[in-house]
C-alpha cells in the first residue's frame, strides 16, 4: 500500500532470523521471545506485517519475524493515525470485559458511559467526583487504583469491601466521610484486577478517563468538557 507508512521514529529491534517467511505461529513465538506473553496476532493493514498485542501495548513484526516494531502506523491518504483507532479498540476491549471490577453508577437512564481510573487520594480525583455528580443520564464504571501508596491501597479495598461501593465512594470523595477498613475476610479480588488493567493500560496518572470509543483523556477535566465528549460519542 502506497499510501501507508511507518513513521520514522519507531524504534526497530532485531529477533531472531527466520529464512522464510514466517506463519502466525512463528510470528508469535519470536515476539514471545522478546515481550511475553502476547495477547494478540493479526495481519497489519500493510503488506508484511503483523499486528502484536502484549501488555496492552501495540506492536508490528514483519513477515519474516526479524523485526519487532514499537510506533505509528499512519495512512497518508486519509491522514489517519492506523495505531491510534486500533488502541482504541485494544483499550476498549480490555475495559469492557473488566466491567465487573468496577464500581457502577448510573445517573438517569444511564444511556451514555463514562469509565474513570481514580485514586482515593487523589485530590483532582475529588475535584472530578464532583462534577460527575453535575453529569445527568450516565453510567459511570470508576476503577479503583492505588497510584499514591499504601494508604490509598487500604482505602480502596476498603470501598470494594463495603456493602454499599457507590455510596462508600461517593460519601468519601464528595464529602470526607471515612471508608470503614475492610474485613480480613473480604474478597477484594475485583480490586486487585482493577490495577491489573490500570497497570496493563500503561495508567501512569489519576484520574484517567475513557469514553466510548476507547478515546482516552489523562488528567481532570470539567463537567462541560465531559458533555462535549459524550455528546460527541456514538
Amino acid at each position: 500500500m502506497k499510501s501507508t507508512i511507518v513513521v520514522a521514529a519507531l524504534v526497530v529491534t532485531a529477533l531472531t532470523s527466520f529464512t522464510a517467511t514466517a506463519g502466525e505461529a512463528d510470528v508469535r513465538a519470536a515476539a514471545e521471545a522478546r515481550l511475553g506473553k502476547v495477547d494478540k496476532i493479526t495481519r497489519a493493514p500493510i503488506s508484511g506485517l503483523w499486528e502484536v498485542v502484549a501488555k496492552g501495548e501495540l506492536y508490528y513484526m514483519d513477515d519474516k519475524g526479524n523485526y519487532l516494531i514499537s510506533g505509528d502506523l499512519f495512512d497518508i491518504k486519509s491522514r489517519k493515525n492506523l495505531s491510534n483507532e486500533r488502541r482504541k479498540d485494544i483499550w476498549s476491549s480490555a475495559i469492557n470485559s473488566s466491567l465487573d471490577s468496577a464500581i457502577k453508577q448510573v445517573r438517569g437512564n444511564g444511556k451514555r458511559v463514562l469509565v474513570t481510573f481514580e485514586d482515593p487520594n487523589c485530590g483532582y480525583c475529588k475535584k472530578l467526583a464532583k462534577d460527575i455528580a453535575k453529569i445527568k443520564d450516565v453510567t459511570v464504571y470508576t476503577f479503583l487504583l492505588a497510584s499514591l501508596g499504601e494508604d490509598s491501597r487500604t482505602k480502596a479495598r476498603g470501598v470494594w469491601c463495603s456493602a454499599d461501593r457507590v455510596k462508600t465512594w461517593n460519601d468519601w470523595m464528595l464529602n470526607g466521610t471515612q471508608i470503614p477498613p475492610a474485613a480480613a475476610t473480604c474478597d477484594a479480588s475485583g480490586f486487585d484486577r482493577s490495577v491489573e488493567l490500570g497497570q496493563a493500560l500503561r495508567i501512569d496518572g489519576v484520574p484517567a478517563l475513557f469514553f466510548v470509543g476507547g478515546e482516552r483523556v489523562g488528567g481532570y477535566i470539567p463537567a462541560a468538557e465531559i458533555e462535549k465528549r459524550l455528546a460527541a460519542t456514538p
